[in-house]
């Protein structure tokens, strides 16, 4: 049996059906360099078998991570950009378990669980950069 297919171009980017196994940031980041992607945003839901979130502390300028496994991810929304000639995506999720409690935060980490993740990447004609500013400590979408 062929391998299914991951990605298709539709009007204004692409659909994107991720299995089990796959690393959701992996998957975006070489689209965004083979299609040649300026920038986009997305927005996604499906299964996760390992996810990790992080709550930004301003203090230590750094993330707190959270670790959560085999739960549905109920909304994932986000942009893909550039840093460094780097494709950047910075997205954000909520998923929820077993006893249907929500968690979300900045996602730092996707890997597919049992099923899918599904995703709409809508591309944008601009090309979009992040930059490092020092007052916040974090790097931060230029238009």
């Amino acid at each position: 049996m062929s391998e299914p297919k991951r990605v298709v171009p539709v009007p204004g980017g692409f659909l994107m059906v991720l299995r089990q196994g796959d690393d959701v940031f992996e998957h975006l980041e070489s689209l965004m360099i083979e299609a040649d992607i300026p920038a986009a945003s997305i927005r996604g839901f499906g299964f996760a078998g390992s996810i990790r979130f992080g709550f930004f502390d301003f203090g230590r300028r750094d993330y707190d991570p959270r670790d959560f496994t085999d739960v549905e991810v109920t909304g994932l929304t986000g942009t893909l950009a550039w840093k460094d000639g780097k494709p950047a995506v910075h997205a954000h999720a909520t998923a929820a378990g077993r006893d249907f409690q929500a968690v979300g935060g900045h996602l730092l980490g996707l890997a597919v669980g049992r099923g899918s993740i599904e995703m709409t990447i809508t591309v944008h004609d601009q090309r979009l950069e992040r930059h490092f500013e020092e007052d916040i400590g974090a790097n931060v979408l230029r238009l």
